[in-house]
């Protein structure tokens, strides 16, 4: 069973990542940049700061901070335990899989960082924040384009990041959750 899901999951990679055409890679690249998916979010804490104010700011900063420390150890425990090759690291994937990314990468790739954390900063402020601010929702695009580009380049199997993105949807509700409970009158 186990077996017949892995080779599904490398069949599915070889013709997501087989769809790419070269005129799309840089606009993958840059979603796939954590400086970019970093800068957005600042943008998007600034702009929420101003309607919060300073000192829920502050409480949302470190919840940002604790959520993101999470997710990626918890990224790197996944990893670690179960040394699940990426697929650019694959010896008989090389030569039939676009590889868009110069570098590959670490080692092992179950389960997708970047999908874990962005679906959970999209998560956290969702939950935070849609009812106020209805198109927050749309950060779940922008957490699936980035998600989706880490197939695109050649780095992680589809479901490294179905799991990352599944993984990020908890942690971002839970830290959203606790932020709700512990802070006072945080919204």
């Amino acid at each position: 069973m186990m077996d017949a899901l892995l080779l599904w999951d490398q069949e599915l990679f070889l013709w997501l990542n087989g769809l790419g055409l070269e005129p799309f890679d840089a606009f993958w690249m840059t979603i796939t940049d954590k400086r970019y998916t970093i800068g957005f979010y600042a943008i998007l804490t600034a702009f929420m700061g101003k309607w919060l104010g300073w000192k829920n700011t502050l409480w949302m900063l470190l919840a940002i901070a604790l959520l993101i420390t999470f997710t990626d150890q918890v990224t790197n425990l996944f990893k670690d335990g179960f040394k699940r090759l990426r697929p650019c690291h694959e010896a008989e994937l090389t030569d039939i899989m676009r590889r868009v990314k110069p570098g590959c990468g670490g080692y092992y790739g179950y389960f997708s960082g970047h999908a874990s954390n962005s679906f959970a900063m999209a998560t956290f402020f969702v939950v935070l924040f849609a009812r106020q601010f209805k198109l927050l929702r749309l950060l779940f695009v922008i957490a699936a384009m980035v998600a989706y580009s880490r197939i695109y380049i050649g780095v992680h199997y589809p479901l490294d990041v179905i799991s990352g993105s599944l993984f990020g949807i908890l942690g971002g509700w839970l830290f959203a959750k606790l932020y709700l409970r512990f802070i006072p009158n945080p919204i």
